[in-house]
């Protein structure tokens, strides 16, 4: 059974960072492109950041780009978010996406999902 799990959310200040981690067990996605989605109340699910199997390609959403890093350690199986300089509407349940493909395809909601971590960021 695949199972992806998410860890460090948590409360912080606005200006502030925080590190998302996400442990992927059942399979190894190390040739297998990675990912971070969020949700806030009332919205559809968004896109945040991806990466290639390698590392090497890395796409952003317009919001986060030049705040977040998306990072991975295939042999760790683990994939992860750096994020700084926080704000508000970066509130949100984040969660972990593992594709089929060995990169990214824009509109690719991802074919295993975590359950999520709370961010919340206040002002």
């Amino acid at each position: 059974q695949v199972q992806l799990v998410e860890s460090g959310g948590g409360l912080v200040q606005a200006g502030g960072s925080l590190r998302l981690s996400c442990a992927a067990s059942g399979r190894s996605f190390s040739t297998n492109a990675m990912g971070w989605f969020r949700q806030s109340p009332g919205k559809e699910r968004e896109f945040v950041a991806a990466i290639s199997w390698s590392g090497n390609s890395m796409h952003y959403a317009d919001s986060v780009k030049g705040r977040f890093t998306i990072s991975r350690d295939n042999a760790k199986n683990s994939l992860y978010l750096q994020m700084n300089s926080l704000k508000p509407e970066d509130t949100a349940v984040y969660s972990c996406a593992g594709f089929r493909a060995g990169d990214w395809v824009p509109g690719d909601g991802g074919d295993y999902r975590g359950q999520g971590t709370q961010v919340t960021v206040s002002s």
